[in-house]
């Protein structure tokens, strides 16, 4: 089934879901290895990778069983992500 996606259905997904409040890092683990960024705001950013709907739709329902408000979810390609840069960066090659 094609759901309009450019990505392909075998690949996983990468998903940031916003919710009001905060929760601590010791939930990374409960929503199945996702990261967990609270801004200064009061919302957290919940970063998690997962294969399917259904894996979405599991963490979505963890979200309700929670009571906290779901503010956004978006699917984002793997290169919008920030990832820390390490010392050996392309600068410093040349």
């Amino acid at each position: 089934m094609n759901n309009g996606s450019k990505t392909p259905s075998n690949k996983p997904v990468i998903y940031q879901i916003r919710v009001g409040g905060h929760l601590g890092t010791q939930w990374e683990d409960w929503f199945g290895g996702s990261t967990i960024t609270l801004d200064a705001n009061g919302e957290t950013l919940i970063t998690c990778q997962l294969v399917d709907q259904s894996a979405l739709f599991g963490l979505l329902k963890k979200v309700r069983d929670l009571g906290l408000p779901l503010i956004a979810f978006n699917p984002i390609s793997s290169d919008e992500v920030q990832v820390p840069q390490t010392k050996n960066t392309e600068k410093e090659k040349k």
